[in-house]
């Protein structure tokens, strides 16, 4: 709660208080009167208490009530603020590859899908008031966990990701296509995929451009990422006898398609070459897609003049009756 004033200007005359003090200590004492009178004891007597009103309680008690009415003149307010907020959330499927090839070790601290599980974790964190439902693929592709606002569960889930869950491949068309089955039905305004590859489609019945024209169709933009350096990257291949030894593997990335299907859908392509420059993409597309939130303020005022307005007519009565009975002056 704030206090302030309605007409704060009138407060200048509060400048007029010391003058009219120093008026009746200068010259309101001059005024008396004689009276002949046989015998003084026949007077009551006020003492020194008489004395004190006359010369101070009655005039501060003016003054006082003068103030207050000035003040009330002013009009002083409480102010309280109350807000109304409204957040438009955005509905984002986190479209992620678990085929083999993601076992390559190019990115640290192990390979490339447990650096895309804990960036993934960190956009998760860094967003509010959004649905977010995770889809993941191989040959096939299934959804791990449906839109939900519970990060804490959808974490759960991400954390249970793994190698081996569907048949080795890259089936990125039928990613997308089950994207958009998870998004087809959503209210929101703003729908989004952020797909994640390091390969080339070599599975599934629906071609990723044929998945992004879909996509397009139900107003759902599409994020392409592509991870993997350029060139060769060392590849683990488990030996039952010799252990493990590493190979390395060319990396295949259709950035060509990618791209086309970030253009179709009015997204954006990224090439992630190292862990650091994934979690940058997944930090650029946070900025990208922003939740609105509007918030309308409302000021509500409530007149506190009345007290002031009555307090001042109070001591001005009190002070006139008590200088008209316990105190009235003898002329």
């Amino acid at each position: 709660m704030n206090l302030g004033f309605g007409t704060p200007t009138a407060l200048i005359l509060l400048l007029l208080i010391p003058l009219i003090g120093f008026w009746i200590y200068r010259f309101g004492r001059r005024r008396s009167s004689d009276l002949l009178f046989s015998d003084f004891k026949l007077i009551p007597s006020h003492g020194k208490l008489g004395g004190i009103w006359s010369e101070l309680l009655s005039p501060g008690m003016r003054l006082l009530g003068l103030t207050l009415l000035i003040v009330a003149l002013a009009r002083p307010q409480s102010s309280s603020v109350s807000s109304e907020t409204e957040t438009e959330g955005i509905d984002i499927v986190l479209t992620l590859d678990i085929s083999g090839s993601m076992k390559a070790e190019d990115f640290q601290p192990q390979n490339r899908l447990f650096v895309a599980k804990e960036v993934i974790r960190n956009f998760i964190e860094s967003r509010t008031n959004d649905r977010i439902g995770l889809v993941v693929f191989a040959r096939q592709s299934f959804t791990q966990c449906p839109l939900t606002l519970d990060y804490i569960v959808l974490q759960n889930f991400l954390d249970e990701v793994t190698f081996g869950m569907v048949e080795d491949g890259t089936a990125i068309g039928m990613a997308i296509a089950n994207s958009c089955n998870r998004l087809k039905d959503s209210p929101s305004k703003s729908k989004v995929i952020v797909l994640l590859t390091d390969g080339v489609n070599n599975a599934g019945e629906i071609n990723p451009v044929t998945a992004a024209e879909i996509a397009k169709t139900l107003g759902i933009r599409i994020y392409a990422v592509g991870a993997g350096r350029p060139g060769t990257a060392p590849y683990p291949v488990d030996d039952p006898v010799f252990g493990r030894r590493y190979v390395n593997v060319e990396n295949e990335i259709d950035e060509e398609s990618l791209r086309k299907i970030a253009d179709i859908t009015g997204g954006k392509y990224f090439r992630a070459k190292d862990e650091t420059g994934l979690k940058e993409i997944y930090e650029e597309i946070s900025s990208l897609e922003k939740t609105k939130i509007k918030t309308k303020q409302y000021m509500q005022y409530s007149e506190l003049f009345i007290y002031f307005l009555a307090s001042g007519f109070g001591l001005f009565l009190v002070e006139a009756v008590l200088s008209q009975t316990r105190f009235r002056k003898i002329p």
